[in-house]
């Protein structure tokens, strides 16, 4: 498990990019793991068998129903138009999120405030407040076209003041479907005790 990085949530001394995520993933015993040397999620990569091995930590918390608090996300980049900007240069660039039934949660923070969660397997996303407010296309029920298809915004979400009410959340195995990529980007999860981050972090 050399390639890869076990880092706490409330980590600070971390490079701009990541250290904005680990800011903002809601608890201090979150743990997220990206690949050795990565300064963002963009630019991280997880292999499925390393996520597998990580996944069977016994440091990891267990739900109240016996499954893993852990979620495999994958993180990339679109360029949509901003409200009222009639040029097509008038773009930016928004970040979608795959994510699993754990990320939300791992973080209390994200509450749907208008329609639904999407469901898993489908072509329907979730977005930010604010990229609701600030983007063409995105309101409910509305249409984005990327990887080659096209995803139905069903809910909008808040996050506090986090850059989550930045992203479109979709489902991770969708997002790594459209976008050809092959490995996640990160991974995060609650330790069942904060005090076994060192252990957890021997993994080999």
């Amino acid at each position: 498990m050399a390639l890869v990085v076990f880092v706490f949530a409330a980590v600070l001394m971390m490079a701009a990019g990541l250290q904005k995520t680990l800011v903002e993933t809601g608890s201090a015993d979150n743990v997220v793991v990206v690949r050795k040397g990565s300064t963002s999620e963009v630019m991280s990569g997880i292999e499925r068998n390393q996520a597998a091995i990580v996944e069977m930590l016994s440091q990891v918390a267990m739900t109240a129903d016996g499954r893993r608090l852990m979620a495999k996300e994958s993180v990339v980049l679109i360029a949509l138009q901003k409200r009222g900007a009639g040029k097509a240069s008038s773009h930016s660039n928004v970040i979608v999120r795959g994510v699993q039934v754990q990320s939300l949660p791992l973080r209390p923070q994200v509450k749907i405030v208008s329609g639904r969660m999407f469901r898993m397997g489908s072509s329907e996303v979730i977005v930010g407040n604010s990229i609701a407010k600030g983007f063409s296309g995105v309101g409910l029920q509305g249409a984005l076209s990327w990887g080659m298809r096209t995803w139905t915004v069903v809910g909008i979400f808040d996050a506090g003041n986090t850059g989550f009410s930045s992203e479109i959340w979709g489902d991770v195995d969708q997002v790594m479907q459209a976008f050809r990529r092959p490995v996640y980007s990160s991974l995060i999860f609650k330790l069942q005790d904060p005090a076994e981050f060192a252990q957890a972090k021997k993994v080999d």
